[in-house]
């Protein structure tokens, strides 16, 4: 009779040790004290069964409650099969609840499923953040380049937090609109002058649509002046213009020195055609006298007309050397 009331004991310890592995009593006593519907024995094995920690669905669904917020312990329980960050949503929404912010648990939770933050949204959105733009370079009419950054405040839209671009996005749309604002002024000293043109500029682009942010302010930090442009370019200009020129003058040398060797090959086979004829003219001659068709006095003559040709070229060739005062 003893042996079987120990079996009977043994088997009850045993049966209460599995039961307390599927059923965690402290916990359900927990949400009993705290007054937590849905929180049941039945719901509590079966998350067991489900492999979902009963700690943390149960911790934070107490949480919310106490807070005054009207979640059961189903949608936690589905948030966390789903891969999502049960606690962080939990912070949130109490966070979202106490500053008076609208945020619902299906919208926390698909901030969180798209792998951000929705606790940094609601205090984003309770405290505005200011994120500064890199130095932004722009070039002024007159050529004279700008360099500037900015402070952008931005305050968290949770209505586009999901599927709404990031800070980059943020950042890339207000340096492109510095850069169209200083590109526009006519000199750079404007933009110097009134460099709050530039934040009202870019401000009335509406640079925040389609982004998870809503742009509160843009004031600009710094403007410094940086390289002039546009003489750079002017001066690169006229290097390469004479450059050009130079390159043109260059072949109009050698073209007219082309020329110049064609003209002289030319008086050369001149000369070699005159050459040949003065050979043929002593021949010539020769024929003639021997045919009978050139006397003896005429040759005479022909000499002492050829004689008198050279006496007056060369008094001519005299005559200006004797003019420049060169002559004896």
């Amino acid at each position: 009779m003893n042996t079987t009331l120990i079996i009977m004991a043994v088997v009850v310890i045993i049966g209460f040790a599995v039961a307390l592995q599927f059923f965690p009593i402290g916990l359900w006593i927990t949400a009993l004290a705290a007054r937590v519907p849905g929180v049941n024995p039945i719901v509590l094995i079966g998350m067991r069964l489900r492999k979902v920690p009963q700690e943390k669905v149960v911790l934070p669904l107490i949480a919310l409650v106490k807070a005054g917020l009207d979640i059961n312990i189903n949608q936690l329980e589905t948030h966390y099969l789903a891969g999502g960050n049960v606690d962080r949503v939990k912070d949130a929404l109490i966070s979202a609840f106490r500053a008076q912010i609208p945020l619902t648990f299906e919208k926390a939770a698909a901030i969180d499923l798209a792998g951000r933050n929705p606790l940094e949204a609601v205090q984003m959105s309770v405290i505005p953040k200011v994120i500064e733009t890199p130095v932004v370079a722009g070039v002024a009419k007159n050529g004279v380049e700008l360099k500037a950054f900015a402070r952008v405040t931005v305050r968290a839209n949770i209505d586009r937090f999901v599927g709404g671009a990031g800070e980059q996005t943020v950042l890339a749309r207000v340096g492109e609109g510095i850069v169209t604002t200083i590109g526009s002024s006519d000199t750079h000293k404007i933009v110097l002058e009134n460099p709050d043109q530039i934040s009202r500029t870019v401000l009335a682009k509406g640079l925040d649509a389609g982004t998870a942010f809503e742009i509160l302010s843009i004031d600009i930090a710094d403007v410094d002046i940086g390289s002039n442009i546009g003489a750079r370019l002017q001066a690169d200009q006229a290097e390469a213009d004479k450059k050009i020129a130079q390159a043109k003058a260059e072949e109009r040398r050698v073209m007219a020195i082309a020329r110049e060797q064609e003209m002289k090959a030319y008086t050369q086979e001149m000369r070699a055609k005159v050459v040949e004829s003065e050979a043929q003219v002593p021949m010539a001659m020769a024929e003639a006298l021997r045919s009978g068709n050139l006397g003896v006095m005429d040759y005479v003559n022909l000499r002492n007309v050829q004689a008198d040709t050279d006496m007056r070229s060369g008094i001519g060739r005299m005559a200006p050397a004797e003019s420049n005062g060169t002559g004896g």
